[in-house]
């Protein structure tokens, strides 16, 4: 422990030696008065300042908004649910106690080799950032809302496997036994002994995940996915400060909307 927090902080002494000598960087310059006038202009602008009809009081800017916003919702579902699919697909196999063949007590050969083969599939899903891919997918395909959720849903997958198999790993076998010790098949050990004992923790994993694409598809609209994202960009790009402030808003009432239905359902489960 004490071994990590000292070499944390040389990595950050290190980083900001760097960027003050290696860069010629100053704090100074930070707070010079071109840069406070600058600011001051930005947050004027976000506000409205000068405007004679600001966008977050405009109901034509609110009506787009608002469909985008929807738009944001659908990807963030359609991506959640591809890695979800994905994710309960290949979990069991991808379990370090299955391929031993203590979890279902079925002991076959192949059992490493799928499991070794779904692990690599995970590390290379979740390695590649969000970003990477949406790039990937929408230079194969166009921009759109299916490659911002196929991107999202990719990196997840990787994310939600890892997760969920490590659940897996960690159940206690005893309910199983005892299930095999009264002539129980591989199947209904599964249906029956791991799945009821694992999804609670899956579904809290799933939702969790579901709240952290939502703040990410803001970032994979930057390339042209679709959503509040991409006109976020736009909006910055063509100075229209009022049009970010609505986009804001609405983003924030969409992350808060998520939090809340996603704190429901683990109250639920509880």
């Amino acid at each position: 422990m004490k071994l990590s927090l000292i070499a944390a902080v040389l990595l950050i002494v290190i980083s900001w030696l760097f960027v003050f000598v290696g860069e010629n960087a100053s704090v100074v310059d930070l707070f010079s008065a071109k840069n406070a006038l600058h600011t001051k202009q930005f947050f004027l602008g976000l506000v409205g300042v000068g405007e004679e009809q600001p966008a977050f009081l405009n109901a034509a800017s609110w009506k787009n908004a608002l469909k985008l916003t929807y738009d944001t919702l659908i990807i963030s579902i359609i991506a959640i649910g591809f890695s979800a699919i994905g994710m309960l697909l290949t979990v069991i196999p991808a379990a370090r106690n299955a391929a031993e063949g203590t979890l279902t007590l079925s002991r076959k050969g192949y059992n490493w080799l799928i499991f070794g083969l779904i692990r690599c599939l995970y590390i290379l899903s979740r390695s590649v950032p969000e970003l990477i891919w949406a790039m990937i997918i929408v230079f194969i395909f166009k921009p759109g809302i299916l490659p911002g959720a196929l991107a999202l849903a990719l990196h997840n997958f990787g994310i939600l496997g890892k997760l969920c198999a490590e659940v897996v790993e960690d159940l206690d076998l005893r309910p199983v036994r005892n299930l095999a010790s009264n002539g129980a098949s591989s199947s209904q050990l599964l249906f029956y002994g791991v799945l009821p004992a694992v999804m609670p923790k899956f579904i809290t994993f799933i939702l969790y995940r579901w709240e952290v694409i939502i703040r990410t598809t803001i970032v994979v609209g930057f390339v042209g996915a679709g959503g509040l994202g991409q006109q976020f960009k736009l909006s910055m790009s063509w100075f229209q400060y009022t049009d970010v402030t609505l986009l804001l808003i609405c983003y924030l009432l969409l992350v808060g909307f998520v939090d809340l239905f996603s704190e429901g359902c683990r109250r639920l489960l509880k």
